[in-house]
């Protein structure tokens, strides 16, 4: 398909930025499930108050901002792959559209958390909750490396180290969450 460059460069914007709100909503997303979870913590007043409230916090967030950067990000994918559907004869844009798919499962599995949690029947601990929060941030690591590197992905050291790091500072930051939490018990004692 002939698309003039300032058509494709609208897809091309429009993609990232739809990419960049679903992104958004998803990291956001858990966040408030965790809380939500961790609001049955507190007393039966506040445990009502704080769980309507995020339940509406969660609703409002997937339905007005998570879900319509979802779809825009794939309607704007959609239309740069009929512009270049060569594309999808190359490995580092099949892998991707794994992941994509991937995010597409989280983003449904969210609302079923959301679904449980409106019912007061969600199983899942914070700490749970804190690690499946982790899983976008991986997925969106790996989705840049490939655009950016497409066929010529990398496997130095660099990379190593780099891919190293990030697990590190997911690893830090789960221990701080659980360090706050050892913490906040000694000082309630």
């Amino acid at each position: 398909m002939n698309l003039s460059a300032e058509a494709y460069l609208w897809l091309k914007s429009l993609h990232i930025i739809g990419v960049v709100v679903w992104f958004a909503g998803l990291f956001y997303l858990v966040r408030l499930f965790i809380y939500h979870v961790e609001s049955k913590e507190f007393d039966s007043d506040l445990q009502v108050a704080f769980s309507n409230q995020y339940k509406l916090m969660e609703k409002r967030l997937a339905n007005i901002i998570t879900t319509p950067g979802m779809i825009l990000t794939i309607s704007m994918a959609i239309g740069l792959l009929i512009a270049e559907p060569v594309w999808l004869t190359q490995k580092w844009m099949q892998f991707k559209l794994a992941i994509v798919a991937a995010l597409i499962f989280y983003h449904i599995f969210c609302y079923r958390i959301m679904g449980q949690l409106s019912k007061g029947e969600c199983n899942w601990t914070g700490q749970q909750l804190r690690a499946l929060n982790e899983l976008p941030t991986l997925f969106l690591v790996i989705v840049v490396l490939l655009v950016v590197f497409k066929s010529q992905f990398p496997t130095s050291a660099a990379t190593w180290l780099i891919v190293f790091l990030i697990l590190f500072m997911a690893a830090s930051i789960q221990f701080y969450a659980r360090w706050r939490r050892l913490n906040s018990k000694v000082n309630q004692q």
